[in-house]
This record gives structure tokens, C-alpha cells and sequence, in this order.
């Protein structure tokens, strides 16, 4: 029995778990062979790719700390030469700690700064040079960007530079065909938000949004998978996916 041809390929940071396993499914049910990558949770990224391959499609783990170069280029590597090639990269890997301004450990926000804009910028070095042209970058924002609440001070600082970097590279990607931008998600009801919150505060987050409840990882998949696939007019932006958050 001959192997099906591979068409396109997408690499998934972050993808063991929340929304980036949602996203890994989403991308492999449009036809993707999906790379999903995990920096130490091997057990769940393995999970993901025995679902993807239990419902038809192809994928296979890769470990690897994303603010880590020489890790990455080895990832990337890894991807190329199971499947051919690279056509979509989407970066959900990232970590939020909340405290306020005056309070935070100093030593959270070297830990956030690595991961979220380090490993943000040296997913997005690779991408640029291995991504097909066609292809798609897709990075990951926060819509507490717009709302500024309290405590959000240092995971929103590093998020406002995942936008900058994002609409930077759109631009220096100019006549390659490859198109970037990020989605920023508004309360989603991943183990990440609900972490650490009582169900009052959930529930206030479910009220603020005109449609009275959380987003759920399939919805934020199926931003990405418009961006990844039929979205080629859509560059250099920043997508609000938050069920009309202010």
C-alpha cells in the first residue's frame, strides 16, 4: 500500500496540551502532517500525535526548548526530513505568571521573558528561513494586551513583544509569499487561564464578553486554521480572537 503524498506540513509549538493540541488536531484534519513539539511533557505530546494518527492523519513528537537555538534548529531539522519540508509554524508554546508590578519575582520575569519572547524570536528565526513559499506564521498574543487588567503587568509586557516581532517579520518577509501574524486570545478555558482562579472569577470572565462565556481551544484552532490555510490576504496583524472582549 503506497503512502500518501505529503502536501503540507505544520509545525506546532506548544503542542502537548491547552490549545496548541487543539490547534495540532485542527491543522491535521485540513490535511497537515503536524510536527508537535514539547519542551519536557513527552507523555502528552505523544498523546496528541497518537490521536492525530488514530483519526487518519500524521504527525510525530518533537522535544525541544524553544529559546534554545541549537534545540530548535534540530527541530526544525527533524520536521524537514520526515516530512520534506515546512509550510506553517504556529508558536503557542508560552507561560503566564501573574503578580503585580510591585510585587513580582524578578526571576518570573526572566523565565517568562525567555519563553515567550526569546523562544517566540527563535522559532520565528527558524521559520523564516525554512518556511515554503505559501507558508504561514502564526504567533500567539494575548487580548490583555487591549484590557490591561492587574496583575497581567509582565506576561502582557512579553506579549506586546510577540505583536511587535510579528508585524516586524510580516514586513521582512516581503515577496517570499509567506504570511505572518498572531492571535490573541481572550479568556479561554484552557488548564493555563483556570489555574489558580475560583469560579466567581471565572465566571466574571465568562460575563465579559458579549456572548457570556469562555472561548474554548477549538475556537482560537479555528483562527489558526484560517490563517494557516485560506487566509493568504491576512498579514502583518494581529487577530482579536476573544468573542468580542473590549
Amino acid at each position: 500500500m503506497n503512502t500518501p503524498a505529503i502536501h503540507r506540513v505544520a509545525l506546532v509549538t506548544g503542542g502537548s496540551g491547552g490549545i496548541g493540541r487543539v490547534v495540532a488536531e485542527r491543522l491535521a484534519r485540513d490535511g497537515f502532517a503536524v510536527a508537535v513539539q514539547y519542551a519536557g511533557n513527552r507523555a502528552k505530546a505523544e498523546e496528541t500525535v497518537a490521536a492525530i494518527n488514530a483519526a487518519g492523519g500524521r504527525a510525530l513528537a518533537v522535544g525541544g526548548d524553544v529559546a534554545d537555538e541549537d534545540a530548535m534548529s534540530t527541530v526544525f531539522d527533524t520536521v524537514r526530513s520526515a516530512f520534506g519540508g515546512i509550510d506553517v509554524v504556529v508558536n503557542t508554546a508560552g507561560i503566564m505568571i501573574l503578580a503585580p508590578v510591585e510585587t513580582l519575582d524578578l526571576a518570573d520575569l526572566d523565565r517568562m521573558h525567555r519563553t515567550n519572547i526569546r523562544g517566540t524570536f527563535v522559532v520565528n528565526q527558524q521559520a523564516a528561513r525554512t518556511v515554503r513559499p505559501g507558508g504561514a506564521v502564526v504567533n500567539f498574543s494575548t487580548s490583555v494586551v487591549r484590557t490591561q487588567l492587574p496583575t497581567y503587568g509582565a506576561y502582557v509586557a512579553s506579549k506586546a513583544a510577540v505583536e511587535a516581532m510579528t508585524l516586524v517579520l510580516a514586513r521582512e518577509l516581503r515577496g517570499r509569499d509567506i504570511t505572518v501574524n498572531a492571535v490573541a486570545p481572550g479568556p479561554t478555558a484552557t488548564p493555563l487561564f483556570l489555574q489558580g482562579k475560583d469560579e466567581e472569577t471565572v465566571d466574571r470572565f465568562a460575563k465579559a464578553t458579549p456572548l457570556e462565556r469562555l472561548g474554548r481551544p477549538e475556537d482560537i484552532a479555528e483562527t489558526v486554521a484560517f490563517l494557516a490555510g485560506p487566509a493568504r490576504w491576512i498579514n502583518g496583524q494581529v487577530i482579536y480572537a476573544n468573542g468580542g472582549l473590549a
